[in-house]
């Protein structure tokens, strides 16, 4: 069975961080918008705190990404650059049409 990735464990604690004070304060009876403030200072308090190992894994698996050796390829990516180029000309010669027609 495949392991869930960090980033949806990050995602999904730092809503609970949030989530869980926001309806502990709502139930309390406490006004929607200072419940939402305390709420949002709490989960990133907590997230701060007690979620840096996920936090850090987010951040060098976005640097590893973004800094590979080699872009990632696809098999149709030649394909769609011919076409969005064809696309571009047809339009640029379509306007240039225009301009010495009127």
């Amino acid at each position: 069975m495949k392991s869930v990735p960090v980033w949806i464990w990050y995602t999904a604690l730092r809503i609970l961080l949030f989530a869980v004070p926001l309806a502990v304060l709502l139930l309390a009876g406490v006004n929607p918008w200072v419940s939402a403030a305390v709420a949002a200072v709490f989960g990133l308090s907590a997230s701060l705190i007690f979620l840096r190992r996920q936090r850090e894994s987010i951040a060098s698996d976005l640097y590893a990404a973004r800094h590979r050796e080699t872009p990632v390829a696809r098999a149709d990516d030649e394909e769609e650059d011919a076409a969005v180029d064809a696309t571009s000309r047809d339009r640029d010669a379509d306007a240039d049409a225009d301009k010495s027609a009127g």
